[in-house]
């Protein structure tokens, strides 16, 4: 199965992103995306995204991380809720006394 996510490139303590098309069981680091969506910087560019191909694999069923989802939304590539991608809080566990 297919999947859009981010792959992190750059130096360190500057970070920025690309968008990639790659097989969900490898390794975003790996280097076998098969194609390039877009790069998302925070420092310099900003966000640039080859619209077009992103909606053609999002219509042959192609599914997208969480993240790369709130970035799609937030430059209105698709027009959806963003998904809360912050873990979820579990309250402690009260012992019990017998």
């Amino acid at each position: 199965m297919l999947k859009i996510r981010l792959q992190r490139v750059g130096k360190r303590n500057e970070p920025s992103f690309r968008l990639i098309l790659v097989e969900s069981k490898r390794a975003a680091k790996g280097g076998h995306a098969h194609e390039i969506l877009g790069s998302h910087s925070f420092r310099k560019d900003g966000t640039i995204i080859k619209t077009d191909r992103v909606l053609y694999w999002l219509s042959k069923g192609v599914q997208v991380s969480d993240t790369a989802h709130n970035l799609l939304v937030s430059n209105k590539v698709i027009d959806a809720k963003k998904k809360n991608v912050l873990p979820k809080k579990t309250p402690p566990k009260k012992e019990k006394t017998a």
